[in-house]
């Protein structure tokens, strides 16, 4: 199990429903795919599973080595959670391509967060 790339981001939950009072749904949409907006929408602390979603998403894009580039959106990256809460990461579109490239075949991903802020880490593992 080769590591390419780690990534970790810390986000204020306050950051993001800021966000969503000023932008509405459309920001959410914008960030989030409509399964994670299923999961997280449905929580008693959605914007707590809202800011833990983009801190991962920013920790992937770090551990990918790209930011925001390579055309990667944010719904290229999209984290889902296991039966049993294990947050799980599906790269699609332009982020998968990338990911192909530099030889990336699975991205793990930890998250928590509390009521002021969330935080994630990342870490791209080579293909087998």
């Amino acid at each position: 199990m080769n590591v390419i790339g780690i990534g970790t981001d810390i986000c204020e939950t306050s950051r993001i429903s800021d966000m969503i009072a000023k932008h509405g749904d459309g920001f959410v949409e914008r960030i989030c795919t409509p399964r994670e907006i299923e999961y997280c929408s449905v929580r008693r602390a959605a914007t707590q599973h809202y800011a833990g979603r983009w801190a991962a998403k920013e920790s992937i894009l770090k551990a990918l080595g790209t930011g925001w580039a390579k055309g990667i959106q944010w719904v290229d990256l999209e984290i889902l959670n296991e039966p049993g809460g294990e947050p799980k990461v599906t790269l699609h579109g332009a982020a998968r391509e990338w990911a192909n490239e530099r030889g990336i075949g699975e991205v793990l991903i930890s998250i928590s967060h509390s009521d002021k802020y969330a935080v994630a880490f990342a870490t791209a593992l080579a293909a087998r």
